[in-house]
């Protein structure tokens, strides 16, 4: 099993999770939550153990997040595509996607890891200047991430097609 279908798993995204998932507001809402635990973590020096309360709040938010918005009435939003070309990703073992999309998103997960050693390691010894590049590094590798994962969906599905660019339940673009 691959490791975003088990991550996928663990924040309960099997099913129609993935529609509620798919709410803009969703997406728009997990974008800032790795500079927001990083300011929650960057607070202990200022507020001791207090720290661990908006720590807490932003893994909560993290774990609800998903669930938390109502299905998209349109799924005619980049947002809303990306979470889906997510799905066809995750489910690439089973459905192979098309070629142009089997190197990208890999290379794109790796530079967004690429950041996290940089943002840890900036937060041990309160280096302001390492967090924010590693938050450079590890959010554009996700917001890129995301974006191909918007174009691989409008590639799986066809146009016109239900979920599809400009689909039946969709708005035109």
């Amino acid at each position: 099993m691959a490791m975003d279908t088990r991550m996928a798993r663990a924040f309960g995204l099997e099913g129609d999770a993935w529609q509620r998932h798919a709410n803009p507001w969703s997406v728009y809402t997990r974008i800032p939550i790795p500079p927001l635990l990083a300011v929650a973590i960057w607070s202990r020096t200022r507020i001791g153990w207090w720290s661990l309360v908006p720590v807490a709040a932003v893994c909560a938010w993290t774990a609800v997040d998903p669930r938390a918005f109502p299905p998209p009435r349109s799924l005619d939003h980049w947002a809303s595509r990306s979470v889906l070309g997510e799905t066809h990703w995750a489910q690439r073992r089973q459905v192979p996607v098309p070629a142009r999309h089997r190197v990208a998103p890999n290379v794109l997960a790796a530079l967004s890891t690429l950041g996290v050693p940089f943002v840890v390691r900036g937060l041990a010894v309160r280096n302001g200047w390492m967090v924010l590049f590693g938050l450079a590094v590890q959010m554009s590798g996700k917001v890129w991430f995301l974006d191909r994962m918007a174009i691989l969906h409008d590639d799986v599905v066809p146009a016109g097609a239900p979920g599809g660019p400009a689909g039946p339940g969709t708005s035109q673009r």
